[in-house]
């Protein structure tokens, strides 16, 4: 019984990605946890406290500061070829690369693995009342956390193009209960909106819980 439970965790992590943008609705996911039940790609700054299995980064300042730090020397790295670039020692280059902003390239390149389901948490795309929406607001390379919200047009969009190319993917978008869904994500059919609680039925362990999370599927 044990062999099979061993035998069906190892099934799921090859049929698994997740993909994390750095919205605030992230932080009801255990990093750690999640590393244990799928392949794990995730962007920017994420890289300070917690190793994906790929960490993409397409902002030249963020690639500036992610090879400062040394973490590209032994961890995989992600981005588009730009003069701009400190160093091209140990980063891995889009080639061709799509121009994206970070977190649907992140999500085109999981989806060009042979996954049966990706997660996608922090696409958040709507700012918090109006202003900068990102785990990472005040440090350093991010805007203040009362900045105006970033506009998301063009990353939604390109988050709408992976989704309807690859229709064989079952995407889920995981949020909290009041998160925005933008119209454009509304009747892809192979799209799920579905709470923290839904994720954390299936992936028992992975989401700090709260009461404020729904007990159904939005």
């Amino acid at each position: 019984m044990e062999h099979q439970q061993v035998a069906q965790q190892n099934n799921q992590q090859n049929n698994v990605a997740f993909v994390l943008g750095n919205g605030t609705s992230r932080k009801s996911l255990n990093l750690n946890e999640i590393k244990n039940r799928g392949t794990v790609y995730g962007c920017n700054a994420l890289y300070r406290e917690f190793e994906p299995d790929y960490l993409i980064a397409v902002d030249v300042k963020m690639v500036n500061e992610i090879i400062a730090s040394g973490y590209h020397i032994s961890h995989s790295v992600w981005t588009n070829p730009n003069k701009g670039i400190a160093s091209k020692n140990n980063l891995n280059f889009f080639s061709p690369h799509k121009g994206w902003s970070s977190g649907p390239t992140a999500l085109w390149m999981a989806s060009q693995q042979p996954y049966t389901e990706i997660y996608i948490f922090g696409f958040d795309y709507q700012g918090l009342e109006g202003k900068f929406n990102n785990m990472y607001a005040d440090t350093f390379n991010y805007k203040r956390s009362h900045d105006p919200a970033t506009f998301f047009g063009n990353w939604l969009n390109q988050t709408e193009k992976v989704i309807k190319e690859f229709r064989n993917i079952q995407f889920y978008r995981v949020i909290e209960s009041k998160t925005f869904i933008p119209d454009k994500l509304q009747t892809i059919p192979n799209l799920q909106h579905i709470t923290y609680q839904d994720f954390e039925q299936k992936f028992k362990g992975c989401t700090y819980m709260s009461e404020n999370h729904q007990k159904t599927t939005i």
